[in-house]
């Protein structure tokens, strides 16, 4: 099982990025995470969707090529960072020609706050209805007071946090199983 995750935040210390490799590494048997970085994508011009900049046609190919999606999406302001509103709208354009169409897709996020992404993730869900994608509800994977869950490199390392990641993780693979 083939699954492309990608961060909403273009920040190299990322608790987001940081979650996004935890995912990497904790992958369960038969599903591997390949990542895509969306820090390349030019913000969406609809004078060029129907030649879109390299970056977004590469986001695209590798959308097709996933049996699934996983997002890690930091929350700005009670809602999504623009950067990852920018590159959904940018793979899934032109009308008609949209990557995301009858994918199942996780979403998970941490922050420091103590609700975790929550409100982000729920934005978010609100663009998967468009998108006509498979959104897993539960478990959901919000994980709060980020700081006192990485070390100083990125890395995930509350075994609780982790242990979750590992059932959200196999959940999605049943999930993407079902939906195929």
């Amino acid at each position: 099982m083939k699954v492309l995750g990608f961060a909403g935040s273009l920040r190299a210390g990322s608790f987001n990025r940081g979650l996004l490799r935890a995912a990497v590494e904790l992958a369960p048997a038969g599903m591997e995470i390949e990542t895509f970085d969306i820090a390349g994508i030019p913000p969406f011009n609809q004078d060029q969707e129907a030649q879109p900049p390299q970056a977004v046609r590469d986001f695209k190919a590798r959308i097709r090529a996933a049996d699934a999606i996983l997002i890690a999406t930091p929350e700005y302001n009670y809602s999504i960072p623009g950067v990852l509103k920018n590159a959904i709208d940018s793979a899934s354009r032109p009308y008609g020609d949209n990557p995301f169409d009858g994918k199942p897709v996780a979403i998970m996020g941490a922050s420091i706050g103590v609700f975790g992404t929550a409100r982000a993730q729920y934005h978010l869900r609100q663009s998967f209805v468009f998108l006509n994608m498979y959104p897993l509800n539960h478990p959901e994977m919000m994980v709060g007071l980020a700081e006192s869950k990485f070390d100083a490199a990125g890395r995930l390392t509350d075994e609780p946090t982790r242990k979750r990641m590992v059932d959200f993780l196999n959940t999605l693979a049943a999930w993407t199983k079902k939906i195929s």
